[in-house]
């Protein structure tokens, strides 16, 4: 046969046996084959593949003189093929003359290409398609023709073959001169035809890797030369009903443009009593396709075997799952965390270490029994008594500001030191006795305290010079002072009434530096205020405890405070005039419970004559009823654990008295008792015993200090609190 007509009848009985499967079907709906570039879908050019597969295989089945559709299920005999009938018996039913009635329009538009072309379409009897086979051949020639050697032979996979054209170039499909009737494609003609019984020249007749090439694709608009037809009714074998291998690429060149015929009708039901392979399954048995582009054509170029690869080995990811989510971010936020926390820990080891302190444990205050103390006051006038640290003892009348006469003469000593610092012991800067001092010198009829034994163009030293004005209360010398401080008094009272704002002494009012003028006005409370600050210079109490001092010209001066040197008076100063009477502002000590207690108090508006006289004596009254009445108790034991050291971490260690503590004070008081370092840095360890504070009571002159040691070892804080700590 010729592989044109072959391929024709090979389609043809694909058909038939769709047609057979579903005999209600209509048979004029056929599927049309459509050229690769108008596809637009992947059946579509997988179902015109396996057409011109099946064309290519025949042919190479009939120019190899091997049988084709003649051949047989195994077991079975050949006498189909030696009476020229087809084996399949539904081919000669109704059913099947009715769907090769269907394909009669194929016919006709075969005819009509065939016209058209450059080929002379095969010769056939007059009458019938040239497709049809000869019907009557015997069993011998038709075995003959199935092989060279005249032997018969069974081909059962002849469908692999592939036949190469001829010279080359595929021959155009050649279309039926005739179109057979019904009754002739039902019956086999006497004749066989000779054209399709020859063998192409110039092919070869096994092509074993033809099966991995696809057909050369037709010019647009025409149909695959896929071979001559062959006759109808010849049956399939079962390889050439199940096999849908595609080639995806032939060795032949195109074949020149043919006109276009009809769809070849392809049938991809298979026959009965054969199972249906699933379609995808069919794809993974043959090389995947080329990927599409968007517009549904294969894509061209370099690019296509890379899409190829990508398709084949991508994988697509896992379907995301919460647990999946959670997986994926432990790995990654773990490794971050840890090196979050060893960074943590680095710098929590190596941060420095808080400053220890020190806390109290024992009662920060203790309490005298007893009702408050009462001093022996005078009738008139005010006065007022203090404990130096301690607190206020007692005082009496109505705290309001009068003149204070030479007491003010505290202030200018106070200042002058202030600004020239005098160690006790010491002379100091020696100043000129300008003429000023030298005529306020002559006052002295007038009724003023002066020195009345200085000279122009003398010196006097400091030191002389305040004892001019604290013992015989010198009004020249305390006027010189003032000038040789601050330029002029002016200045210098400025800075009295702005050193008695720091001191809290509110209502006090300077106009001189001698305190001789009735508008400088204080109180008994401020005056305590000023003595108490006078007595903490050890240069100026040196002077004042002086019951008499002798001048540089050798005349010796009495000390107007008659309370000194009696009863451990130190002081202070007194000041007397008609207007402000008799007034004294002293100070006195006692020794008790290992401290020295300071007493300060102040006593204004003694008129009763002699009024200095009447001054000193309500004075002596007070400061001795004052010493009496301090006591002391013992508040904490040697060896109480008082407080601890906190080292900023959490850790403590407890501290402990080296003595007895005892406080000192008046029934009634309540003292403080306080915990500190004693000005040194405490240390993060340290051994047991090791000093690092001390416990007071009290404050000013007379409070109470007493060391304290670590009753343990004082330890670093661990490792632990360094990391857990927040500060």
């Amino acid at each position: 046969m010729e592989p044109d007509a072959k391929s024709e009848a090979g389609s043809e009985t694909t058909s038939e046996a769709g047609s057979e499967a579903k005999p209600g079907a209509d048979s004029g709906a056929k599927p049309e084959v459509k050229a690769p570039a108008e596809a637009a879908a992947g059946d579509d050019r997988l179902k015109a593949a396996v057409a011109a597969w099946v064309a290519n295989a025949d042919d190479s089945e009939g120019a190899d003189g091997t049988a084709g559709s003649d051949a047989v299920e195994p077991g079975k005999t050949r006498e189909s093929a030696k009476s020229g009938k087809s084996t399949d018996k539904p081919a000669a039913k109704s059913d099947t003359a009715k769907s090769d009635a269907a394909k009669s329009d194929a016919a006709k538009s075969d005819a009509k290409a065939a016209a058209a072309s450059d080929e002379k379409p095969a010769e056939a009897p007059a009458g019938k398609s040239a497709a049809e086979p000869a019907a009557g051949k015997s069993g011998e020639e038709a075995k003959a023709a199935d092989a060279p050697d005249g032997k018969p032979v069974d081909r059962p996979t002849a469908v692999f073959g592939v036949v190469k054209p001829k010279n080359g170039t595929a021959k155009p499909a050649e279309a039926p001169a005739k179109k057979p009737s019904d009754d002739e494609a039902a019956k086999p003609t006497d004749k066989p035809n000779d054209k399709a019984a020859e063998k192409p020249s110039g092919t070869s007749g096994d092509q074993p890797t033809a099966l991995l090439k696809a057909p050369a694709v037709p010019a647009t608009g025409s149909a695959p030369a896929t071979g001559k037809a062959r006759p109808k009714g010849a049956a399939d074998s079962d390889s050439e009903r199940t096999s849908q291998f595609v080639p995806l690429k032939s060795d032949t060149p195109a074949a020149p443009a043919a006109p276009a015929k009809p769809a070849i009708p392809v049938s991809v039901t298979p026959p009965t009593g054969v199972p249906k392979a699933p379609a995808e399954a069919e794809r993974t048995k043959q090389t995947p396709l080329p990927p599409q582009s968007a517009a549904g054509a294969e894509p061209t170029g370099p690019a296509a075997p890379l899409d190829l690869l990508a398709q084949l080995t991508n994988t697509p990811p896992p379907p995301e799952t919460p647990v999946r989510t959670a997986v994926r971010r432990v790995k990654i936020w773990t490794p971050l965390v840890a090196l979050l926390l060893i960074i943590f820990c680095v710098v929590q080891a190596f941060r420095p270490l808080p400053d220890p302190t020190l806390k109290l444990t024992a009662s920060k205050s203790h309490s005298f029994e007893g009702a408050k103390p009462s001093l022996p006051w005078p009738t008139e006038g005010q006065g007022y008594v203090e404990v130096s640290g301690l607190g206020t003892m007692g005082s009496f009348g109505e705290q309001k500001p009068v003149p204070i006469g030479s007491v003010a003469k505290t202030m200018t000593a106070y200042m002058v030191l202030k600004n020239h610092p005098l160690k006790q012991g010491e002379n100091g800067p020696m100043i000129d006795i300008d003429a000023k001092a030298v005529s306020d010198a002559g006052k002295e009829s007038e009724g003023e305290s002066v020195l009345n034994t200085v000279k122009p163009g003398e010196k006097i030293s400091l030191r002389d010079a305040l004892s001019a004005v604290m013992i015989p209360s010198a009004n020249n010398i305390a006027r010189l002072l003032a000038r040789w401080d601050s330029q002029s008094e002016e200045a210098f009272i400025k800075k009295m009434n702005d050193t008695a704002k720091e001191l809290g002494m509110k209502n006090t009012t300077y106009t001189d530096a001698s305190g001789l003028m009735e508008t400088t006005v204080s109180t008994a409370e401020d005056q305590v205020k000023l003595g108490k600050k006078a007595m903490e210079i050890p240069a100026l109490v040196a002077i004042t405890k002086l019951p008499s001092w002798k001048d540089p010209s050798g005349t010796t001066h009495r000390n107007y405070n008659t309370l000194v040197p009696f009863n451990g008076a130190i002081g202070i100063k007194t000041g007397s005039t008609t207007k402000a009477g008799g007034n004294l502002l002293f100070a006195g000590q006692k020794e008790i419970g290992g401290t020295t207690q300071l007493i300060v108090a102040a006593v204004l508006g003694q008129h009763k004559a002699p009024i200095i006289d009447t001054v000193n004596a309500v004075s002596k009254k007070v400061l001795i009823a004052a010493q009496g009445e301090l006591q002391d108790h013992k508040v904490v034991k040697k060896g109480d654990v008082v407080g601890r050291v906190d080292d900023g971490l959490g850790g403590t260690t407890p501290v402990v008295a080296t003595k007895d503590v005892t406080a000192v004070g008046w029934s009634g008081l309540t003292v403080s008792l306080a915990l500190n370092d004693a000005g040194r840095k405490l240390p993060h360890s340290a051994k047991a015993g090791t000093e690092v504070g001390q416990l007071t009571v009290g404050s000013g002159p007379g409070q109470v200090r007493v060391p304290v040691t670590l009753k343990k070892d004082l330890a670093e804080p661990s490792f632990g609190s360094k990391l857990t700590r927040l500060g």
